[in-house]
């Protein structure tokens, strides 16, 4: 049996480009999508008069983004718990809305869409209105 295989030709070419060109898009619109999370989250810290550039700073953006909804920034902890860190998600979302005074609701559209719910949130006419108190 013969398995010698030829990669040469035009069509190979072709479809290297068309790959290169379409990942050149993605890549475009994940930076463009980036850039717009990082200055919301800026924003929503600058109004919680916490520094805006604990956003660009990985685990300790997670520490202000507690610090802001709880009160207690350590609690970002129990993400590391397994299973456990799917609830304090969900709760971290609805209660960031209601600290910016929005509903449940919103925050589980901010759970389901971020990108596009965390902008309205640091851009609108919402105004922080302290820590939630809960069980957390």
């Amino acid at each position: 049996m013969d398995y010698s295989y030829s990669y040469s030709g035009d069509m190979d070419t072709a479809a290297m480009a068309a790959a290169g060109g379409a990942l050149t898009v993605v890549y475009i619109i994940s930076l463009i999508i980036g850039i717009i999370a990082i200055v919301a989250m800026w924003k929503l810290f600058s109004k919680a008069g916490k520094p805006g550039w604990a956003a660009i700073v990985p685990i300790y953006n997670a520490y202000v983004l507690f610090d802001i909804v709880y009160g207690k920034g350590i609690k970002f902890l129990l993400c590391l718990v397994p299973l456990l860190n799917i609830a304090v998600s969900i709760g971290l979302y609805v209660r960031l809305a209601q600290v910016y005074g929005k509903g449940a609701g919103f925050g589980i559209a901010m759970l389901l869409f971020p990108y596009i719910c965390l902008p309205i949130l640091a851009f609108g006419n919402s105004e922080y209105q302290g820590p939630v108190d809960s069980f957390i």
